[in-house]
């Protein structure tokens, strides 16, 4: 889903409301902390700390003790322990391209002298979120490319800001690395939307068609710390990975969707870059950008599940009014139409970059 499940980061009565009936076993403080809010952890640590006389503790050895616990139990449930190689990506399938901010994860199929057409993923799922639709554009005679967002599946997760510019960049300069022939169509899905528009508002002489599904309107501002906001994200590993399920109206029907979303999370920067992303994407930019996109006249289809529990249906509507577009409506789908309805969806797809 666009937002990472990221409630946790809505609020403080995230983890207050948590209910999980196997807490972590690794730590009793992570196993506190996984339950409670951080105002009931804080209050029971100055509850703690009032009594300390009693075992002979000063203030700074409490301060101390409880520092050393908390990061030990952190290091010890991080799901980022590996670091992301030439080694490992030796044996995964696709290619890999060194650009300005780092190494980006790409794949291509198709005619090379057929029209183009590039596949953007939304906030954290990688380009696997385009399987179906990667192959089926190809068979219809489009050269296809789809690729990894900075900071999401295999590709680099520099510890920079993860904003407009970079993934503005990004595109750009893949672009220019495979010398493609310009105009090229872009699909973007969920947040994939936001990248596209951003990037056909600033290089429109690039850009020939648009499809948009179900892409993001409201990015909501966050409340909570940064930093709260990734302790409570490492502590929630199956948390996340879960509810990426809660883009579907049909979860069963994707019974490997979580563990091919937990093989990402295991190497360093991804929480980083997530978080980034959330914090430092202007909320503002992507609103503007439909606007903005609707003055260059691009012919555009916009596809949205009806049942879309993640960006709703009546966000269909807002965009519309900010830009012109054919709009296509997908019946008993939820956030994904593309995968949930893939011989209609992939169908109209096809039909409208043959136009």
């Amino acid at each position: 889903m666009y937002i990472l499940n990221i409630k946790f980061v809505e609020g403080y009565d995230y983890l207050e409301n948590f209910n999980s009936s196997s807490p972590p076993s690794k730590s009793v403080f992570v196993s506190l902390f996984y339950k409670a809010s951080l105002f009931q952890f804080l209050n029971k640590t100055a509850n703690y700390m009032s009594n300390r006389k009693k075992i002979g503790l000063s203030f700074v050895s409490v301060i101390v003790i409880l520092v050393l616990i908390f990061s030990i139990s952190l290091l010890l449930i991080d799901p980022e322990k590996e670091k992301l190689t030439e080694e490992i990506r030796q044996d995964i399938s696709g290619e890999f391209v060194k650009l300005s901010a780092g190494v980006t994860h790409y794949q291509t199929m198709g005619n090379d002298s057929a029209k183009t057409v590039i596949l953007i993923h939304g906030f954290s799922v990688p380009y696997y979120i385009w399987d179906g639709t990667y192959e089926y554009l190809a068979q219809q005679g489009f050269h296809v490319i789809r690729y990894d967002l900075y900071g999401r599946g295999y590709s680099d997760r520099p510890q920079i800001t993860y904003d407009e510019n970079l993934f503005r960049n990004q595109l750009l300069e893949l672009f220019n690395t495979l010398k493609l022939k310009a105009p090229v169509s872009l699909a973007g899905v969920s947040f994939g939307g936001a990248v596209l528009t951003d990037f056909a508002v600033h290089y429109p002489e690039l850009i020939d068609k648009i499809i948009l599904i179900d892409p993001v309107y409201d990015l909501r501002r966050i409340k909570a710390s940064k930093q709260v906001a990734n302790i409570q994200m490492a502590v929630q590993t199956d948390k996340t990975a879960n509810g990426q399920l809660e883009d579907f109206k049909y979860p069963q029907h994707f019974p490997d969707w979580v563990s091919k979303y937990k093989e990402q999370m295991q190497y360093k920067g991804f929480r980083n870059a997530i978080l980034s992303t959330r914090y430092d994407y202007s909320a503002v930019a992507i609103k503007e950008n439909y606007k903005k996109l609707n003055e260059l006249h691009k012919k555009t289809l916009l596809i949205w599940g009806k049942e879309d529990k993640t960006v709703t249906f009546n966000y269909s509507d807002s965009i519309r009014n900010d830009l012109k577009t054919e709009f296509f409506p997908v019946n008993d789908a939820g956030h994904l139409p593309h995968l949930e309805q893939s011989s209609s969806v992939n169908a109209k797809m096809a039909a409208f970059l043959k136009e």
